[in-house]
């Protein structure tokens, strides 16, 4: 048999004829890896080539001279599937340089039954969304048909699985129920879902053991998924939160990824090197673990989860019952002013009301009331501020979002240099003008990438340049198995965003969080630009990114 050598081909005479080069950049590939000196070009939304191009020809050139070349940033949490549904552009998001989104936090866009479609009305209606979907395949091909601004990929949620089977109720599933369960989890990982996810602090979520969800978690993991969670409590009994993780995550046989990672309340703060060493014990005893974290000193959550979970049981229409019951009303009361690591109870982790930042409200009569603090608005309504949370949850349907100021800045640092540890923006993309600006979200919404360039990374030296880039990129690609994102490489699908490091910044405050972050000069998803010399172009280039079990 003859064998014959490939024929080596000098680069100058390869075809050169690409969509579009960048020119002059300092690449910083992903990989932690220090800057180096290349052109990049793109053909069919890939990384076709990387090296000398300055003889290549393309429809579109970028100079890129003085500035950072860097992969998409990925969004380990992102919760945009229904925003993205009103504004398909996203510009939140772009603005800091997000190409591809990961959503789906214990709720998530299917498995979708009528009774669930009931229980939710009010948000649909409200983001005038019509849900007709029932399985994520069909979600899918709504948002790839309605067209996307950047790429997205989901979880199916442990929690949405059981609303789908057993409703809001406070009880544990069957035997049969449980293979339902099991078996809607296996149709959403086939559908393209990357894993399963929990969201433990709100109900019904808490009222599932460890062992329903090593069941649920193990199954997505038969199919290539792994497990991400906010857990059960992120404050006083957080290590046994994490221990349950672990748990899960060995019996279960999957990788763990913990939510936005933090050391909540007062009595907590000065704990991240405890929950810190308590992961690297984890991690050197085999376990895959990692987390994320959004590097805020408030988190924003639903403001139902300050009420009790027994409160929750049947879902948001017997939560406003109790709340309207004198008796319960006070029981609650009691619960929410007792210390307790039963639940993660948020009133007891907070300084007082003044922590308590209104953010996101349904009800246009509390419009008002958005961007102040609970401390305000009890003040101007005459009232105790434990009774003015039960009133607004009535108001609002339950429905209100709030930022809550409960963790310490040490904490957080410490969190975010951890070489485990990506980054989360923990909101759904937005826009300044529309339904979506009349909301005041956690700052988080618009700055998170940009603030950590600018505080973390510039300002306080507490992460290098490239591990930032590798904290975005290519970190998060490998815990999600995105073999083909993540990294400057031939190859990859053109995702990158190009800035000049010394002036990107986050501009959102708590006072004033609808303001678009600066300094990202060109954004490309799949090759094609979102933003072009600072300003959007309308395009939609963005891709449903699928599972390992997808079958198409």
């Amino acid at each position: 048999m003859k064998f014959t050598l490939p024929l080596l081909v000098p680069l100058s005479l390869l075809a050169q004829n690409y969509d579009l080069v960048i020119h002059n950049g300092h690449v910083i590939d992903g990989t932690g890896s220090p800057w180096y000196a290349a052109d990049i070009a793109i053909r069919d939304g890939h990384i076709a080539a990387i090296g000398r191009l300055e003889s290549a020809t393309a429809r579109q050139t970028i100079d890129a001279a003085g500035m950072v070349v860097a992969p998409g940033f990925i969004d380990m949490l992102g919760q945009s599937e229904g925003s993205m549904l009103v504004n398909p552009h996203l510009p939140s998001k772009i603005y800091q340089g997000i190409t591809t989104e990961i959503t789906g936090e214990g709720g998530s866009a299917a498995p979708l039954t009528d009774a669930i479609r009931a229980a939710d009305h009010a948000n649909y209606e409200h983001y005038k969304i019509d849900p007709s979907w029932n399985t994520f395949r069909e979600f899918f091909a709504r948002l790839e048909k309605r067209g996307m601004g950047i790429n997205l990929a989901s979880y199916v949620g442990a929690t949405q699985v059981r609303r789908a089977v057993i409703g809001d109720g406070d009880r544990a599933p069957t035997p049969a129920e449980l293979d339902r369960m099991k078996a809607l989890v296996r149709d959403a990982m086939h559908d393209g879902a990357v894993g399963v996810s929990t969201s433990l602090q709100y109900a019904p979520a808490p009222y599932a053991t460890t062992e329903e969800l090593i069941a649920l978690a193990s199954e997505g993991a038969k199919l290539g998924g792994i497990y991400a969670t906010h857990m059960r409590s992120e404050g006083d009994a957080i290590i046994p939160a994490i221990d349950e993780a672990i748990r899960i995550g060995r019996e279960g046989h999957v990788p763990v990824e913990i939510w936005h990672l933090k050391a909540a309340g007062r009595q907590n703060w000065g704990r991240m090197p405890e929950i810190v060493a308590h992961i690297d014990q984890a991690r050197r005893s085999g376990v895959e673990i990692g987390a994320n974290t959004y590097a805020y000193t408030a988190w924003y959550n639903s403001f139902s989860a300050f009420i009790p979970p027994w409160a929750h049981d049947g879902g948001d229409v017997k939560l406003i019952e109790r709340l309207k019951d004198p008796a319960a009303r006070e029981r609650i009361r009691k619960d929410m002013q007792t210390p307790s690591t039963a639940w993660d109870n948020e009133w007891d982790e907070i300084p007082g009301p003044e922590a308590i930042l209104l953010s996101v409200v349904q009800n246009p009569e509390l419009l008002p009331m958005q961007g102040k603090t609970i401390a305000e608005i009890a003040k101007l309504k005459k009232k105790d501020p434990i009774d003015t949370i039960f009133d607004i949850l009535i108001e609002d349907h339950a429905a209100t979002g709030v930022a809550v100021f409960g963790m310490s800045e040490p904490d957080v640092r410490l969190a975010l240099q951890q070489p485990w540890v990506s980054v989360c923006n923990d909101s759904q993309g937005t826009a300044t003008d529309g339904l979506l600006g009349q909301e005041h979200p956690h700052p988080r919404a618009y700055g998170t990438f940009p603030h950590i360039l600018r505080k973390y990374v510039r300002e306080d030296g507490a992460l290098t340049l490239p591990d930032a880039i590798r904290k975005f990129s290519a970190l998060p690609a490998s815990r999600l198995r995105l073999a083909d994102r993540g990294i400057i490489k031939t190859g990859m699908w053109g995702d990158i965003v190009i800035f000049n490091p010394d002036n990107i910044t986050d501009l959102a405050t708590f006072e004033k969080p609808n303001q678009l972050s600066s300094g990202m000069q060109f954004v490309l998803v799949n090759g094609v630009p979102v933003i072009e010399h600072g300003i959007m172009t309308n395009a939609l280039p963005g891709k449903v990114v699928r599972g390992p079990a997808w079958k198409p």
